[in-house]
């Protein structure tokens, strides 16, 4: 029996997958996949779906460039829905966010203490400004400053992220604007490291072999 075989598709020749993140265990999106996207997907390592409203096999990231590297495939104890566990290139969702599950609800019985006010978190806007940053790399746009930042090499990209450590320094000494210069801080290596093809999903496999 082959590895397809074992996967129960329903009356519609459709099996629900989830797709994961690989480095930060963060759910991606739930999408669906009839037999031959979970062959092509087993075949060559990107992630296949089945488009039910179009009612055709889609690559993920086949017009907007936010691919997914499927570096293993899980079968579910019912052998009825695929988890694949990827490395994702920019955000998941049409949205722009990294995430399909980006909105939260509450109940009596479910809290936020975890949410921040706003409901974002400074990991939600690193992912989401990783793949911004990303996209604008891939398309080098004349009016963009990321491209520009980028186009002037790693030489420059490195000394910006030295530029603004040390005003994040400054900041915290005079306790004054150390959220903003952070934030600064925080996009231009996020730029440096793009350029750098390293993604953060490298990043986060770091900390988590670090610190669990």
């Amino acid at each position: 029996m082959t590895a397809v075989e074992k996967v129960r598709f329903d009356e519609g020749g459709l099996v629900p997958v989830v797709a994961q993140d690989a480095a930060t265990g963060d759910v991606l999106t739930l999408a669906y996949a009839n037999r031959e996207a979970v062959e092509k997907t087993l075949a060559t390592g990107e992630a296949h779906f089945y488009s039910r409203s179009r009612g055709e096999l889609w690559r993920k990231g086949e017009t907007s460039g936010n691919t997914q590297r499927v570096v293993e495939v899980r079968l579910d104890c019912d052998g009825d829905a695929l988890l694949y566990k990827v490395e994702p290139r920019g955000p998941a969702c049409h949205t722009g966010e990294s995430s399909c599950f980006f909105r939260t609800m509450a109940g009596e019985g479910v809290g936020l203490a975890a949410e921040r006010a706003d409901g974002v978190t400074l990991g939600t806007m690193v992912d989401r400004l990783a793949g911004t940053i990303a996209q604008r790399h891939a398309e080098m746009p004349q009016e963009s400053y990321t491209a520009g930042l980028i186009r002037r090499g790693p030489e420059r990209v490195a000394q910006k992220v030295g530029e603004e450590a040390v005003e994040v320094v400054i900041a915290a000494l005079r306790d004054d604007r150390l959220a903003e210069e952070t934030a600064d801080l925080v996009y231009h290596m996020l730029v440096l490291l793009e350029e750098r093809g390293v993604g953060t999903e490298k990043v986060a496999g770091v900390l988590r072999d670090r610190h669990g």
